[in-house]
């Protein structure tokens, strides 16, 4: 968990921290946007021997070994666990969540309602916000779109849409349509670096070198990237203005389509979106032990997560992709 400030770097008028569980506060990289000071940030990990932990005490993050604390010393509360988790980090917490808390969730799948219900037995009126955003908040060219619970108030969306609007582009939805952005934009990134990875071999069966097909390939799609957002046209007319009669790459394309292209992408953003949905079924299922989760030790979690087929730090899922 992760936990942060209400008062932004450029509006000093209140004082509160923010709390991150885990170590996927690195990509939201908040600090080097300059919008949040790091020790303004605290992030609980059951794991304090990581690189990344490390790396983030050096910028002057704060960590914890305990949500129950970092709920405490924070404001704003960012879930950023793995799905299966969210109920049992939920039943930790719930006891120390006051009026001023706004919980945001990180995790794939997992709807408001059912973090109001858990949250609403020690709390009436939690305020909830669900989050689905990409690794390009790294670099701050992230996509971010995140939606509003029964209890969360006009601020509290204007705060989130402030953060993350500092580390890329970030809007409001409705949030039945999160799992399709999942699909989408959550999951685009991985499509992006398998298309790249295939042009630069493309490049290199054709004589180029590595280093140079990896870079040409990758400024091609940000170029493209840049000029569709920057101009009105759709994305098809962009790609016949590269189109000449009887040319090079209409000859490519032509071949990209005989091959599935078009369907292979629609399939992918269909299969992401369904693998969300079904982990919202496992966090519903509350198939990792409670026990693991309220002793929040590293090796009692990967023990359970082990016997579940489930990886807790690596981003991985049986049968899917990383999002």
């Amino acid at each position: 968990m992760i936990g942060l400030s209400r008062t932004l770097e450029k509006e000093k008028n209140a004082e509160s921290e923010t709390g991150f569980m885990s170590a996927w506060i690195k990509r939201i990289n908040f600090f080097s946007s300059g919008i949040l000071a790091a020790h303004k940030i605290t992030a609980s990990s059951p794991d304090q021997d990581l690189p990344t932990v490390g790396g983030l005490r050096k910028l002057g993050v704060n960590f914890s070994l305990s949500n129950k604390e970092t709920v405490q010393k924070s404001d704003v509360l960012f879930l950023a666990v793995k799905p299966p988790i969210i109920p049992f980090v939920l039943d930790e917490i719930a006891p120390d969540i006051q009026d001023r808390h706004l919980i945001v969730s990180c995790a794939a799948g997992v709807t408001i309602s059912s973090i109001e219900k858990k949250l609403s037995s020690v709390h009436q009126f939690p305020k909830v916000i669900r989050l689905m955003t990409n690794t390009p908040v790294i670099v701050r060219e992230g996509a971010t779109v995140y939606a509003t619970g029964t209890h969360a108030e006009v601020e509290d969306g204007n705060l989130l849409e402030q953060l993350m609007a500092s580390v890329g582009y970030c809007v409001e939805v409705e949030e039945d349509l999160i799992d399709a952005v999942t699909g989408l934009s959550g999951s685009g990134p991985a499509y992006a670096f398998t298309a790249i990875d295939a042009l630069a071999d493309g490049g290199v069966k054709m004589g180029l070198t590595r280093r140079l097909a990896v870079r040409l390939g990758a400024q091609a799609l940000l170029g493209a990237a840049k000029m569709l957002l920057e101009s009105e046209q759709h994305p098809g007319q962009l790609k016949d203005n590269v189109c000449s009669p009887g040319g090079a790459t209409i000859h490519a394309i032509h071949f990209l389509e005989s091959g599935g292209f078009r369907s292979l992408l629609i399939n992918a953003v269909e299969a992401s979106c369904e693998r969300t949905r079904e982990l919202q079924c496992m966090a519903d299922q509350e198939t990792v032990s409670p026990a693991a989760i309220k002793k929040t030790t590293l090796n009692k979690v990967k023990q359970t997560a082990s016997k579940a087929g489930i990886s807790l730090f690596n981003n991985k899922y049986p049968g899917s992709k990383k999002h």
